[in-house]
């Protein structure tokens, strides 16, 4: 596997409560009053969705200024269901709010917000390997 890439680290702190770091930067969770938590941050589902909705806001912010037009009031709304056996979220919703894009840059500007990393990554996921690494683990020779 290769490791250009930032290691990403989430570690138990109380309760439902984890800290994430990437970095040097720091990400908190946590879970819903009803779920258990103390509702002290976003839950990391939540957290994955915000990326997404980070990532397609990136691209049009990139999109816009190259192309002369205002970022001013550029916006991704994200809303989601869930999905169950497995428990899972099966359906996401953008809304990508652009007051400034003009009706001969749309096609093209949803092209290139169609296109962002973490759409293209749902779209053609990765294959995903969970390994348990115990005390016994670590020190083995």
């Amino acid at each position: 596997m290769a490791t250009e890439n930032a290691v990403i680290r989430a570690e138990h702190l109380v309760g439902d409560r984890l800290l994430t770091t990437v970095r040097g930067h720091e990400l908190y969770s946590d879970q819903p009053i009803e779920d258990g938590g103390e509702d002290t941050a976003a839950t990391p589902t939540e957290i994955f969705l915000a990326g997404l909705a980070g990532c397609v806001a990136f691209y049009a912010e990139r999109f816009l200024r190259r192309n002369g037009l205002t970022t001013e009031g550029l916006a991704v709304t994200c809303d989601y269901a869930w999905a169950e056996n497995p428990h899972r979220i099966g359906e996401i919703s953008l809304d990508v709010e652009v007051p400034g894009l003009t009706v001969e840059k749309r096609e093209a500007f949803t092209r290139v917000i169609q296109h962002c990393t973490l759409h293209n990554t749902l779209l053609r996921p990765p294959e995903v390997r969970l390994r348990v690494v115990t005390s016994e683990t670590v020190t083995a020779p």
